[in-house]
C-alpha cells in the first residue's frame, strides 16, 4: 500500500489552474495554464517533464486594456496543427466581464515561446450564429482523420446551465459542423451550487475514446466525470456517448485533494498516459472560490483496465 501523502500540499506547479501539458513531436514538453491574475498567457518548455517544474515561464500574450479579451483570461490550451502553433483560450470584456467567449492565437514560428503570436479572433462557427452565451474551455483533438472541438457553453434563461458541445472543425480557426449537445449536468454531483459540465479533455484508448470533464462549482465540490464512446462511433452523435454515473475523481481529505478538476492528458517519453489536473490543499475558502489563487497543478499516472482509464490518487507523481 503506497504511503498516503497530502498531494495538493506538494504540487507539481503551484498556483496554476486549468493545466495543459503537451509533449511535442520534437520531444519537448510544453506547459500552459490559467494564472491567478487572469491577465496573461504563459508557456513553459523543458526537455523533461520534471524540468517543467522550474522552467522559466514566458508571457506570450497579455490581455487588452478594453473591449474583448480584456478580462478573465482562462484555460489556455497549446496545440500544434497544420504546421503552426495555436492557443485556444477564453476571455471576457472588461465592460461585460461574464461575456466569456473562445478565442484563438496563432504562431507560425518554430518556437512558441519566442515566436510572434497573431490574434485570430473568435473561433468561427459553421452556422449563422455566434457563441451566444458564456462559452469557454475549448479543447481540440483528432481522431480517425477528423478534427473536433469540444467546449462548455451556458444555456437557458434564469438559472444558467453549462453544457458540453462538440463540432467537427474545418480548420484550426473555424468549425465545419453545427454544434451538437454532448453532455449536460444530469446528476446531483454535477449540480452543486451551479449546474456545470466544463473543462473537457479527450483521451483515446484501444477500442474506446473518452472525454473527462469537470462538474459543479469551483470549490471542494468540483469533481471529474467521464464520457465514453466506441472508437469507431460517430462522435457527433450524442447517443454514441455514455456518462459514468459517479465522478471518477473527487475531493479526498485523506489524500489532501480538494476540488480536483480541469485536467489534460498527455503521453510521457515512456508512452505512459499522464494526467495534469488542478486541486486545492484545503476545503474552506474565503470569498468567491474562482478568485482563490491556490488551485495547484498536480500529476497522476493513468493506468488502464479493460481499455478503461483508472483514476487513482495512489498514482499521483512526485517528481522531486
Amino acid at each position: 500500500m503506497p504511503e498516503v501523502r497530502k498531494i495538493a500540499e506538494r504540487p507539481f506547479i503551484a498556483q496554476r489552474a486549468d493545466p495543459y501539458i503537451l509533449r511535442h513531436k520534437n520531444g519537448k514538453y510544453y506547459f500552459t495554464a490559467s494564472v491567478p491574475e487572469y491577465d496573461r498567457i504563459v508557456i513553459r518548455q523543458s526537455d523533461t517533464l520534471e524540468g517543467l517544474r522550474t522552467a522559466p515561464e514566458v508571457e506570450v500574450w497579455h490581455k487588452h486594456d478594453s473591449g474583448v479579451m480584456s478580462v478573465h483570461i482562462w484555460a489556455p490550451e497549446l496545440h500544434y496543427l497544420d504546421g503552426a502553433w495555436y492557443i485556444y483560450f477564453a476571455a471576457g470584456n472588461v465592460d461585460d466581464i461574464w461575456a466569456i467567449r473562445p478565442y484563438v492565437l496563432r504562431c507560425a514560428q518554430t518556437d512558441p515561446l519566442t515566436g510572434h503570436w497573431e490574434e485570430m479572433g473568435m473561433l468561427r462557427r459553421a452556422d449563422d450564429f455566434c457563441f451566444n452565451d458564456f462559452s469557454l474551455d475549448m479543447t481540440v483533438f483528432e481522431h480517425l482523420g477528423r478534427r473536433y472541438a469540444v467546449w462548455a457553453e451556458k444555456v437557458n434563461v434564469g438559472k444558467k446551465i453549462s453544457n458540453l458541445y462538440i463540432a467537427e472543425m474545418e480548420s484550426p480557426t473555424a468549425l465545419k459542423t453545427p454544434q451538437m449537445l454532448l453532455s449536460f449536468p444530469s446528476y446531483a454531483w454535477e449540480q452543486v451550487d451551479f449546474w456545470v459540465n466544463e473543462g473537457p479533455a479527450f483521451l483515446a484508448g484501444k477500442d474506446h475514446v473518452y472525454i473527462a470533464y469537470s462538474a459543479s462549482a469551483t470549490g471542494a465540490c468540483y469533481c471529474m466525470g467521464l464520457l465514453t464512446a466506441d472508437a469507431k462511433a460517430d462522435l457527433l452523435d450524442p447517443n454514441a456517448w455514455r456518462k459514468a454515473r459517479q465522478p471518477v475523481l473527487a475531493t479526498d481529505e485523506e489524500w489532501g485533494v480538494y476540488g480536483p478538476g480541469h485536467n489534460s492528458f498527455f503521453q510521457n517519453e515512456l508512452g505512459e498516459t499522464v494526467m495534469a489536473f488542478h486541486a486545492r490543499p484545503y476545503a474552506k475558502i474565503v470569498g468567491d472560490p474562482l478568485y482563490d489563487p491556490n488551485r495547484h497543478c498536480c500529476l497522476m499516472k493513468i493506468d488502464w483496465q479493460d481499455d478503461r482509464p483508472v483514476f487513482d490518487y495512489a498514482n499521483c507523481l512526485n517528481l522531486e
